[in-house]
């Protein structure tokens, strides 16, 4: 087990070495940042005073190896636009992100992993078809909509529920909802899809040839293998909610980190959206990692691979 931990370790950190390298040079690949920060209308004297000012005009591996060495530190720089230090910026809004992220995966997981043992269990029921359309349903709906919805009627038409902030537990309640919602179809069709194929096996038809009560075949043998690739899913969607939830935080006014890249890019503010590029990037290398290892410590056939 150490050795595959070590094993998927290092693979992690050159991976993230590789994201950081190409997430810096897409930046510079999109075109001048000193013309982007001095507008159009800026002569060529100031583009080249600013040019020099921020050190554009070296090449840009130098540029890489400096940001790189900074960030490992700690020190992402000085944004442009908001004059302050990255790495505070973004620990001030990754807060209310983090805590966005985890009750949307939380909820999904809730909700549909049940409801896909469930419909594997009866497959082509009432449940079955419950479970499909809400599969269909979530997939062909749209974030913003979704969100707008359960504004007009659980904070306008009901009054249950703040409209908007971050300030109460109460605020994230609609956000976790549209957020988790995305998740949920993915996730419970690859559980209702990996239970009826683990059903079939022989191995449960066995357990329950030996008087094996049913709940313990369920969920101690059929659920603990059905479950692998779900933990590999739910890895990829908590770090893409972490990364993509700048739609939910815009229509709830949760001014997290995901609003801040969009701020960032909008007035090409280049160290906010490097930094939150790699930090978004790390979420997902750090949960991809951490479910490799739950998979390998539930099914410890993956420990050799």
């Amino acid at each position: 087990m150490l050795n595959f931990i070590l094993k998927r370790l290092g693979l992690a950190i050159l991976v993230a070495f590789t994201v950081s390298f190409i997430s810096f040079s897409l930046l510079f690949m999109a075109g001048d940042p000193a013309v982007a920060l001095a507008g159009e209308t800026a002569s060529g004297e100031d583009i080249e005073a600013l040019r020099t000012l921020y050190g554009f005009d070296r090449p840009m591996l130098v540029q890489y190896g400096e940001w790189l060495f900074s960030a490992l530190r700690g020190d992402f720089g000085e944004s442009y636009y908001f004059r302050l230090p990255v790495a505070s910026l973004i620990v001030d809004r990754l807060g209310v992100t983090m805590t966005l992220g985890l009750c949307g995966i939380t909820f999904a997981l809730v909700t549909a992993v049940p409801l896909g043992v469930a419909a594997a269990i009866r497959p082509n029921s009432i449940i079955d078809r419950v479970a499909l359309f809400l599969s269909v349903a979530g997939q062909a709906m749209p974030s913003f909509w979704f969100g707008l919805i359960l504004i007009v009627l659980f904070a306008i038409k009901l009054g249950w529920l703040p409209p908007s902030g971050a300030s109460t537990p109460a605020h994230f309640i609609m956000p976790t909802i549209v957020l988790g919602y995305y998740a949920m179809p993915a996730i419970m069709r690859l559980t209702r899809a990996g239970m009826l194929d683990v059903l079939s096996s022989d191995y449960i038809r066995t357990a329950r040839a030996k008087g094996a009560p049913e709940m313990r075949v369920l969920f101690r043998h059929a659920l603990r293998n059905a479950i692998i690739p779900v933990v590999s899913l739910a890895a990829v969607q908590m770090g893409f909610m972490l990364g993509g939830s700048i739609v939910v935080e815009s229509i709830f006014a949760l001014h997290g980190a995901g609003y801040l890249a969009w701020e960032s890019i909008a007035r090409n503010d280049l160290p906010t959206v490097q930094a939150l590029i790699l930090v978004f990037s790390m979420f997902y290398i750090v949960f991809t990692f951490l479910a490799d290892v739950l998979n390998a410590w539930l099914d410890p056939r993956m420990r050799s691979s």
